[in-house]
């Protein structure tokens, strides 16, 4: 009988830690809530998702696996607004063929921007291994200065 007791204090004490700990996570307020993109990123991400981009490609490690994450395309070296109007047209590889006009890949150019503003996806210490294997070194201020 002792032993039943043992447990279920120990049962009752991760529970109520678990109890805190989600009702501190989701009752505080971050700011994450001043983040907004823009009337044109938004016509951008409209874009996005009609063409249904998001089952190739990824955004924050988030999408499909076909294509390369576009989180970082605008700001990454070698790329950027020139680019993103290429590439969107031209079908290269397995990427179809689409016929946006000047405005819808401004819209799309404005949304790549700003996602690139709110964050950094992938590490830029990560590394691939030939049998696909990802190991993510988490960056730190130092890294981030350079």
């Amino acid at each position: 009988m002792e032993q039943s007791k043992k447990y279920l204090l120990i049962l009752l004490v991760l529970v109520t830690a678990f109890t805190l700990y989600n009702f501190n996570i989701y009752t505080s307020e971050t700011n994450y809530t001043t983040i907004r993109l823009s009337k044109k990123a938004i016509e951008g991400e409209n874009i996005w998702l009609q063409n249904n981009c998001n089952s190739c490609h990824q955004i924050y490690g988030l999408g499909g696996y076909l294509g390369p994450d576009l989180t970082n395309v605008y700001s990454t070296k070698g790329k950027g607004e020139k680019l993103i109007k290429t590439i969107v047209n031209s079908a290269i590889k397995s990427m179809p063929k689409f016929n946006f006009n000047e405005d819808e890949k401004d819209l799309l150019v404005q949304f790549f921007k700003e996602i690139d503003q709110t964050g950094h996806y992938p590490d830029i210490n990560a590394t691939i291994s030939k049998d696909g294997w990802v190991t993510i070194k988490n960056k730190t201020l130092e890294n981030e200065k350079k």
